[in-house]
């Protein structure tokens, strides 16, 4: 157990706080919060998503107080428990988990769901970066890639089994960017990613997924052959997108209850397709600022990452980093007809709360890894 007096916070280290990272999280996040409601208001019952989201923000910014008021070393000691634990909810989830979009990966504690795989991918880099560290960096010795893949393929295997392939991909690339950045041979990394592609055609011919997640998958390809079926989601996404124009429509800020196109007739508006939303209130220029944030926020990460006193700090940072460029271009991208449409939903704005939460305590350790980049000497 870890004193209480332990958490009280060093007024000297909250000065070395990065403001500007922490501002951006919380730009983001309440932009992420007032589109929810502006999607959902005309729905019946839509208040309940950015009341929850709003919960879920309050609560993960009281915890975020407690991951920044201890030295991240401690918390790093506990990294082999925080990662078996996350396994074990993966396990646990393929046999009680409740199936969403087609995917069994949600466990139900009474009105509020759970998604373990959310936890899953930063105690994993959180793993990986530890054994790194206790490696002394030798990734490429032979016997410490395969430790390092082992603890990669373990969640890995166990997130494709509900199946859900957006998070495997995040998953994926969260691990590529952490060999990438702890010198892995590139011959290596290349064979990973031909890796990939072999396991992407087996799982996709094994059966796991069903047609019509497969018709989803790729119907950004040709959205207009199936303009009412699998076609569908790009379909509506990309005239809601069109509509915005160059500074929005903001008829959702109207009080006449129709709300806009995007809330009326874009599936998933306030998870997977939030975006979408954004674009047709806000136009091109809410877009461009809401991009500008996260690219203020990777920034910060970088610098954090590259001044890191521990290979551990700068392996979870990286991980952080890798995770926020691929959620983005991904979730963007299948918005707007550049990439297949997955469960992917944008980083602090969709709709989501164990996903907002888990990404605001990750982000809160970068912080903490940016507070203490130096050693205090004594």
């Amino acid at each position: 157990m870890i004193p209480l007096s332990k958490f009280k916070m060093n007024l000297k280290n909250l000065k070395k706080v990065d403001i500007l990272m922490f501002i951006s999280i919380l730009l983001i996040t309440m932009f992420g919060i007032l589109n929810i409601y502006l999607a959902k208001k005309v729905s019946t019952g839509g208040m309940i998503f950015p009341l929850k989201q709003s919960l879920f923000f309050v609560g993960a910014i009281i915890l975020l107080y407690f991951v920044l008021a201890i030295d991240y070393s401690i918390i790093k000691a506990f990294t082999p428990i925080f990662y078996w634990t996350s396994i074990a909810l993966l396990v646990l989830v393929l046999i009680i988990g409740s199936t969403i979009n087609g995917a069994q990966g949600w466990i139900r504690l009474g009105p509020l769901s759970f998604q373990p795989a959310e936890l899953a991918k930063i105690a994993t880099v959180m793993m990986m970066g530890k054994k790194l560290e206790d490696m002394d960096g030798e990734i490429n010795n032979l016997k410490n890639f395969l430790v390092l893949a082992f603890y990669a393929i373990i969640p890995a295997g166990l997130i494709v089994i509900q199946p859900d392939m957006g998070m495997t991909m995040v998953l994926f690339f969260m691990v590529l960017g952490v060999f990438f950045i702890g010198g892995l041979d590139k011959r290596i990394i290349l064979g990973g990613l031909g890796a990939l592609i072999v396991g992407i055609v087996l799982v996709w011919n094994s059966g796991l997924i069903q047609d019509y997640q497969k018709r989803r998958i790729t119907s950004f390809r040709n959205p207009e052959t199936d303009t009412s079926g699998s076609g569908y989601h790009l379909r509506q996404s990309l005239i809601a997108i069109g509509s915005g124009g160059f500074f929005g429509t903001l008829d959702s800020l109207a009080n006449d209850g129709t709300g806009g196109y995007a809330s009326q007739y874009v599936p998933e508006i306030q998870t997977d397709f939030i975006f979408s939303q954004i674009c047709q209130q806000w136009g091109t220029f809410g877009a461009i600022c809401l991009l500008a944030l996260y690219g203020l926020l990777i920034s910060r990460m970088i610098n954090i990452a590259r001044t890191a006193k521990d290979l551990f700090g700068t392996i979870l940072t990286t991980g952080m980093i890798a995770y926020f460029l691929f959620a983005i271009w991904q979730n963007i991208g299948m918005t707007i007809g550049l990439m297949p449409i997955t469960g992917i939903t944008l980083p602090l704005v969709s709709y989501g709360g164990s996903s907002l939460a888990t990404t605001i305590l990750s982000l809160g350790l970068v912080l903490n890894i940016g507070m203490r980049r130096k050693k205090l000497n004594f």
